[in-house]
């Protein structure tokens, strides 16, 4: 430890100091120098102030003595003289310490009073520590920050077997807690940046399964649409475009139903059609007026064919108008339609009209149906709603209200075959063969199922005054619904030749029945034109058609020329056009 250098020393003629190095602490440590090497003029930078100074003070400095009695390490320790010491600086004289001249009377008051009685032994240390300099009142003076110091220089061996008894200062190098506390934090902060690292890499997973779900649930999705024939744009209508199937290549299940009103005279017939290649449902309503064409060639209406012929050569005339295929008849008498809506449970229609009870014996009675929205109907006011035709109606409206009846029940009727051929079976009804309860029941659940997924329409095939079918009618109905043109007629079958009147003479059409007749070809109305032609025309759609049309262009007498390709009326093969240039073999 320094001793502290005062004024007084110097005033009562101690010997000077010189500075021999630093503490632990950046505290500069001195000594003093013996009175034989004193040098002429030592540079003392505590001369003028003393050892003592409080450059803080604002009064007189003073130096600050302690009182003999204190003894900062000598307590409680046992003394011992001291041992000879090194001196690094080469002098002749034993090295103090503490700066006391050997060989002098004056002996070292390390706390720089003067000797007064004889010398005082002073106790070895291992370790010279400098103690912070006293401030006034002898309390300690705050100590100032620590700073590294100069590097330590090697003890050189100790005399004696002292440790520190050669007086040099040995640096102690008190141990660092906050080495602990970085390698903690910094444990703390990779524990941290691994823990975001991987709540991202969960994120990116969760993220990824997120899209590869919804990646299969669209797939999924646009393969049933698919599947189902649901898809836009890739209907197999046969109006569509690219590789939608063709109306004529479509398979289609048709049946035609007759209902027989019972309490009244008359008939209503529909056909129902289920295309199977477009999973489409369809009800054609078929009025009364249709002109069919009989075995003999002669022209009749739907409504006489089915009185007169019956369900067999109704069918067979029909196919043959129509160029369809249809694969059973049903006739249904109105009491049977009426059990069958009770057996279904009623049916849900939205009615055009109020429509009275037929068994009311006075007029005026209330309605037995109602007109209005989603209208609950039993059997006998479904039989009363399908049969229902206002004054002044045309049959046409009528025919509408029993198409909307049957699209009711075919929605209320059980969509698995057994189910629904079991109903078929509790009517008791006698079918027309080939038709059987199965097949019927079969058919029917298959419609069922398709009115109830919203694919089901029903359509009224448009005819002229005359019964006869116009182009259009063969393109929107014929075309699209029943399968597009006439079907090409069997091996050994007639020529169908429809003919139309544009001569202005209504008799010409009978003279060409008979000529085309007798020709063996099969005579189809074609009816009477708005206006008159000058040129006859015989048309025909198919290449192998155009010899056939050369031949009834030579049996009606008309030149070769007037043959040419083009549209023909549906369920003929050849249409004729009958101008003014036609001569009848009669006249």
């Amino acid at each position: 430890m320094n001793d502290r250098y005062d004024a007084d020393d110097a005033a009562q003629g101690a010997a000077p100091y010189e500075l021999v190095g630093y503490d632990e602490y950046g505290q500069p440590v001195y000594r003093q120098i013996p009175a034989q090497q004193a040098p002429q003029h030592t540079y003392d930078p505590y001369a003028q102030q003393g050892y003592g100074y409080d450059p803080y003070a604002t009064g007189p400095q003073q130096s600050y003595e302690q009182p003999q009695s204190y003894d900062a390490y000598g307590a409680g320790r046992q003394q011992q003289p001291a041992a000879p010491s090194y001196d690094p600086y080469g002098s002749q004289t034993p090295y103090d310490p503490y700066g006391s001249a050997q060989g002098t009377s004056a002996p070292y008051d390390p706390y720089g009073q003067a000797a007064t009685s004889g010398q005082h032994p002073r106790v070895a240390e291992q370790t010279a520590y400098i103690p912070q300099q006293a401030g006034p009142g002898g309390a300690p003076a705050p100590r100032e920050p620590e700073a590294p110091g100069p590097p330590a220089a090697p003890e050189p061996p100790a005399a004696g077997g002292q440790d520190g008894a050669d007086g040099q200062f040995a640096f102690v190098e008190e141990p660092d807690g906050d080495s602990e506390d970085v390698i903690d934090w910094l444990a703390f902060t990779e524990n941290r940046t691994e823990r975001r690292e991987e709540a991202r890499r969960r994120a990116r997973s969760r993220i990824i399964a997120l899209v590869v779900v919804l990646a299969l649930v669209a797939v999924g999705g646009v393969g049933y649409l698919w599947y189902a024939g649901k898809l836009p744009g890739l209907s197999s209508s046969g109006s569509g475009t690219g590789t939608a199937t063709p109306a004529g290549a479509q398979k289609r299940d048709v049946l035609v139903v007759h209902l027989h009103n019972t309490g009244k005279s008359g008939t209503s017939t529909a056909l129902l059609v289920d295309n199977t290649t477009t999973k489409q449902g369809t009800t054609v309503l078929l009025p009364n007026s249709l002109a069919l064409s009989g075995d003999d060639g002669s022209t009749t209406t739907l409504a006489k064919s089915v009185d007169d012929d019956g369900a067999s050569g109704t069918r067979e005339q029909l196919d043959t108008v129509l160029g369809t295929s249809i694969q059973g008849t049903w006739r249904l008498d109105t009491p049977y339609l009426q059990n069958l809506v009770d057996l279904v449970g009623d049916i849900e229609i939205d009615t055009n009209a109020d429509v009275p009870d037929p068994d009311a014996k006075k007029k005026g009675s209330a309605a037995l149906v109602h007109r209005g929205k989603a209208q609950t109907l039993s059997g006998k006011m479904a039989v009363a709603y399908a049969t229902y035709r206002a004054s002044g109606e045309s049959q046409n409206a009528q025919l509408e209200r029993f198409g909307q009846v049957l699209q009711g029940v075919l929605r209320k009727l059980s969509s698995e075959p057994a189910s629904a051929t079991t109903t078929v079976q509790s009517l008791a009804q006698i079918l027309d063969p080939p038709l059987t309860d199965k097949d019927l029941g079969a058919f029917l659940a298959g419609l069922a199922d398709l009115a109830k997924g919203g694919d089901y329409r029903t359509a009224l095939l448009p005819v002229r005054p005359d019964g006869t079918l116009s182009a259009a009618t063969g393109d929107s109905v014929v075309k699209d619904i029943l399968g597009g043109a006439a079907k090409s007629p069997e091996a050994g079958s007639a020529v169908r030749v429809s003919v139309q009147n544009a001569t202005g003479v209504k008799d010409d059409t009978e003279k060409a029945r008979v000529v085309l007749l007798n020709g063996g070809f099969t005579f189809l109305k074609g009816g009477t034109a708005s206006g008159s032609r000058t040129t006859s025309q015989v048309l025909y759609a198919d290449a192998a058609d155009k010899a056939d049309a050369a031949e009834v262009a030579k049996t009606l007498g008309l030149p070769a020329g007037s043959v040419a390709k083009g549209a023909v009326s549906s369920g003929a093969d050849v249409s004729v056009v009958l101008g003014a240039d036609y001569r009848p073999a009669s006249s």
